[in-house]
């Protein structure tokens, strides 16, 4: 494979960012075409879950919409950043040029970044099939769904919390942001893009914690009921 470094438009400019080649396919293409899968993916969830438990709550059908999401992008997408992560700057398959849109806002996507390396290779192996299970224990009312809602939920929020944390640490200590100056690439791409995953995952965090507290307080009630008679 060729070592050659070739110009590219990420930050920070000295970035060693090897065989880049320019996306084939527009923004406007790449952006209309997740929106359809996205959609197919949650229209189709919906539709088999309102076959398979009419009866489940619109809380309980949002939740799994949420979490089959996640377990999908977490598999698929950085699945997909996991195997590729080492000739990214060439892709030319649709995966291949989001990332390298994305990556506008975050160059360590396009150079093997250690810590993203490894933090997406946790989230593709442990996280992704356990957002799957988590849904898979909401559609059938297993005791498991907020102990590993819970967990999951929690690794939602320290990964982000931590990828947010090098990222911006490396910028205002060390100087060397890897987004682009672009504001649109650092809020829309960086900020919200992420912020989601705090935002909809602290939701069932506390959601979980609730439940198990509530239900151990059941619980000590029982018990105290039994030891008074």
């Amino acid at each position: 494979m060729s070592t050659e470094v070739s110009p590219h438009p990420y930050y920070p400019l000295d970035a060693l960012i090897k065989e880049y080649v320019p996306n084939e396919t527009s923004i406007h293409s790449l952006l209309t075409t997740s929106s359809i899968a996205t959609s197919a993916i949650l229209g189709g969830t919906l539709t088999w879950v309102s076959f398979l438990r009419p009866s489940l709550s619109k809380a309980d059908r949002f939740a799994i919409l949420w979490f089959v999401l996640s377990g999908t992008i977490h598999c698929f997408f950085e699945g997909y950043f996991m195997i590729h992560h080492d000739r990214m700057a060439s892709a030319q398959d649709f995966l291949g040029q989001l990332w390298k849109e994305y990556a506008l806002s975050d160059s360590r996507y396009m150079t093997s970044d250690t810590l993203v390396l490894c933090m997406e290779t946790m989230t593709v192996l442990i996280w992704g099939p356990l957002c799957f299970f988590v849904a898979y224990s909401i559609l059938n009312q297993r005791s498991l769904r907020h102990p590993l809602q819970l967990i999951v939920c929690m690794s939602h929020l320290y990964g982000d919390t931590l990828y947010y944390a090098t990222s911006l640490y490396d910028h205002y200590v060390h100087g060397r942001s890897y987004c682009r100056p672009e504001a649109y690439y650092f809020w829309i791409y960086y900020f919200l893009m992420n912020f989601i995953w705090i935002v909809i995952p602290f939701y069932y965090l506390s959601q979980s914690i609730r439940t198990i507290s509530n239900a151990f307080k059941a619980l000590q009630r029982m018990s105290a009921d039994e030891k008074a008679r």
